[in-house]
């Protein structure tokens, strides 16, 4: 640091002073470019193992990006994961642990089906205790409704583990926001993540403001991703409502995500950055809310 009070730290040439205002502009500039070359994609389906995730990466390499880390899951497309799939359910948990295990920027995201009950909880258990930090489930693809005593049950029981629930919520079934939103209150010891927001419903995610406002009411467990639905509103007619609404639920409680291969990262990301947020809420987004969540507030 420069010191008033020593005169040999003061510049005493044209040169100097050049040299000495380089080096300030750096310091300013560079925390916000790592901030802004950081990223975690919290939504990557890996289909096929060690294949889609050299794919993925390739994909990352052409479009010059690198994310830190990403949540990466095994099910979902051709790989279903219904009731009753107890033994390819394991198989595919067990896929995907390996996987992290050979590849450290992979955070593996397991799934368990909610009406195999007993077995469900017990496979949860069994993933929990060799590492897994997300449980994904998805109402329309496992074929499940989302207020089931199973539901809950199930998801109560991550929050006790320490697991977090990745659930979707593109609204692709009737009801699919308020039955969320029910869930999160009635498993307030779980931290949830409604992937895609709400999709197109994402409006009604602005109830939150007003159910923080109750005492008592709502925990603060409720997190957002905006996989693939960034990708839709910017440049669209309701992008300042989507802005307005990723505000209302605050900021740092969104994550960013591609749904790959379904969506590209680069995609998602050049979309976030066209919505007009500030630097500090896009580093937010892109990386630090992700950072925080997974490592329990580091």
């Amino acid at each position: 640091m420069m010191s008033f009070h020593n005169r040999r730290a003061v510049p005493t040439s044209v040169a100097g002073w050049r040299r000495a205002l380089t080096a300030l502009a750096l310091a300013v500039i560079a925390p916000v470019a790592a901030a802004q070359s950081t990223l975690f994609d919290s939504h990557v389906h890996l289909w096929d193992g060690e294949k889609s995730l050299a794919a993925y990466e390739a994909q990352l390499k052409e479009s010059k990006l690198g994310p830190a880390r990403f949540a990466a899951m095994w099910f979902g497309g051709p790989n279903q994961a219904l009731a009753g799939d107890t033994a390819k359910i394991r198989a595919g948990n067990d896929g995907i642990l390996a996987l992290a295990a050979r590849h450290p920027r992979v955070t593996p995201v397991v799934t368990v089906h909610p009406y195999d009950g007993e077995a469900a909880l017990m496979e949860l258990e069994r993933v929990a205790k060799q590492g897994a930090k997300v449980l994904k489930i998805h109402p329309h693809t496992q074929q499940f409704e989302a207020d089931d005593p199973r539901v809950l049950a199930l998801v109560t029981r991550a929050g006790e583990l320490g697991v977090i629930v990745l659930i979707d919520n593109a609204n692709i079934l009737p009801g699919d926001s308020e039955k969320m939103f029910n869930l999160a209150l009635r498993a307030p010891g779980t931290k949830i993540i409604f992937a895609h927001m709400g999709g197109m419903n994402f409006r009604f995610w602005n109830t939150l403001k007003a159910a923080r406002t109750a005492e008592g009411l709502l925990g603060d467990n409720i997190y957002f991703d905006v996989s693939a639905i960034v990708a839709l509103v910017a440049d669209s007619p309701v992008e300042q409502e989507f802005v307005w609404t990723m505000r209302n639920v605050g900021i740092d409680h969104i994550l960013l995500g591609s749904d790959y291969p379904q969506f590209t990262l680069e995609q998602n990301v050049d979309a976030l950055n066209r919505l007009g947020l500030d630097e500090k809420e896009v580093a937010k987004v892109r990386y630090r809310n992700a950072h925080v969540l997974l490592n329990q507030g580091e």
